[in-house]
């Protein structure tokens, strides 16, 4: 049996796309494990195969190789009726919202219940009472064209629930939308994901959508996962190049690192309120010069870096880095390309 813990698992997932001229590796070799009742997100640039691996989740594509177990049910064997009564067990909301131009609100938020035969009096209610649940209860009667954005996508998110979902598949659902709108349709998706435990999955190439809401991160880059964790953690210290280029500032990436000793001290939400530098400075009774300092708040813990350059007599430097080691310090050499070495 699978592990119940899970909603969603991924193995050894491949798509292929073979065109006339040319074959497309889409997705490969992907492995992931989401948790009932959280919020993933998947990140990456654009070609980088996010999208295709949301619509591999509910078979909108079917992958070339590998298996997607939804609920400890394996989506490839299964018939195409089950399949469509598994796909109303997620939700899927959209860029460019998907609404019906000639429905009015309300008959869009009820057009997934007809479909799933509920009668209309039924579907009327629950629609109201979805409505109600994403603000929209005066706008019941409006058409689409006569809505903004972040109200479009309210009711596609209220449309998405009406099934019930155990899952909601968010395609860069936000990316339509300004900063102001997005910060409340990404607090809405927080409080659906609190009160319901709708497992939530954000697909999207913004690192600030990723930071406002998820509990963990993958980050895919050509067509592989290049790193996975919490967010907390790849934040504080991502592994790969795609990662580093994702989370750290401009700024960081275009420093003119050159032969200087230069060490990266990593704030993972509990050192960050300690006042490290002095502490090494009077522990070591040696001077140290920052060169970059950057934070950022997750779920009310500090995360960020500090870019610091060591003297360049070797046996201070070296006994700063013991000092750092000793206090459990988190740290690791950066090298030319701002790159890590450890």
């Amino acid at each position: 049996m699978e592990n119940q813990e899970y909603i969603i698992r991924i193995k050894n997932l491949e798509k292929t796309f073979v065109t006339k001229t040319a074959t497309v590796h889409a997705l490969r070799d992907i492995n992931l494990d989401i948790r009932k009742g959280e919020i993933f997100g998947i990140i990456g640039l654009s070609g980088a195969g996010k999208s295709t691996l949301v619509r591999c989740m509910n078979y909108l594509e079917v992958p070339t190789d590998g298996r997607v177990i939804f609920d400890g049910k394996d989506l490839g064997e299964m018939s195409e009726k089950e399949l469509r009564k598994a796909r109303q067990s997620m939700g899927m909301i959209f860029q460019q919202f998907n609404l019906l131009s000639q429905r009015n609100v309300l008959d869009n938020v009820c057009f997934p219940l007809e479909i799933a035969g509920m009668s209309k009096k039924e579907a009327r209610k629950k629609a109201a009472d979805l409505l109600s649940m994403v603000g929209l209860s005066e706008k019941a009667k409006a058409y689409p064209a006569q809505l903004s954005g972040g109200q479009k996508q309210r009711v596609a998110i209220a449309r998405a629930l009406a099934t019930e979902p155990k899952v909601l598949l968010c395609d860069e659902a936000t990316s339509a939308l300004d900063p102001t709108t997005t910060k409340s349709i990404l607090e809405l998706l927080k409080e659906i994901n609190a009160n319901l435990g709708i497992t939530i999955v954000i697909i999207t190439h913004e690192m600030s959508v990723i930071e406002a809401v998820c509990n963990r991160v993958a980050i895919i880059d050509e067509s592989r996962i290049a790193e996975m964790g919490e967010v907390s953690e790849i934040f504080a210290a991502p592994k790969s190049k795609i990662g580093r280029k994702l989370i750290f500032t401009e700024s960081f990436q275009e420093m003119p690192f050159g032969n200087e000793k230069m060490y990266r001290i990593i704030f993972d939400g509990h050192s960050s309120y300690e006042p490290i530098i002095s502490k090494i400075v009077m522990e070591c009774k040696a001077p140290i010069n920052i060169w970059f300092a950057e934070s950022r708040n997750l779920n009310g813990n500090a995360v960020g870096q500090m870019i610091i350059q060591l003297p360049e007599d070797e046996m201070i430097a070296n006994r700063i880095v013991n000092y750092m080691e000793t206090e459990q310090i988190r740290f690791e050499e950066v090298i030319n390309d701002g790159s890590t070495s450890r």
